[in-house]
């Protein structure tokens, strides 16, 4: 299928929407909580190790190009991970006065997010 046609267009449209819901909830429920951005960082872990399931199991199960990798990928896991809530939630840190908050926002965000694909990627390959 076309990356520019109509049903995978949709298909990003509806899982970048439903990603963007609930990493709206997730954020709600735990960024007002600590002033560590938890629901940010909790948000980018959960769909960095739905991205690497997604290209690891469901899209050796699809042909190129088929809507449902897509839409689980780019939409869900693109519309539920956020870099710019992320960059904002450090500047808003580092804007306080909490460096050791913002630094380690940076490290378990980064690092954290490398080590889950990793690790997802590692146990599907087995």
């Amino acid at each position: 299928m076309n990356a520019l046609s109509l049903p995978f267009l949709i298909g990003i449209f509806f899982g970048g929407g439903t990603g963007s819901v609930l990493r709206h909830i997730l954020g709600v429920w735990l960024n007002q909580r600590h002033l560590m951005p938890m629901g940010t960082l909790a948000a980018n872990l959960l769909a960095t190790a739905l991205l690497a399931f997604v290209s690891f199991r469901i899209a050796e199960r699809f042909p190129d190009g088929h809507v449902l990798p897509a839409a689980l990928a780019i939409g869900l896991c693109g519309g539920f991970s956020t870099f710019s809530t992320f960059s904002a939630d450090t500047h808003r840190l580092f804007a306080g006065g909490h460096w050791m908050w913002g630094t380690l926002n940076i490290a378990l965000s980064v690092l954290g997010c490398m080590a889950v694909f990793a690790l997802v990627a590692g146990t599907l390959r087995r």
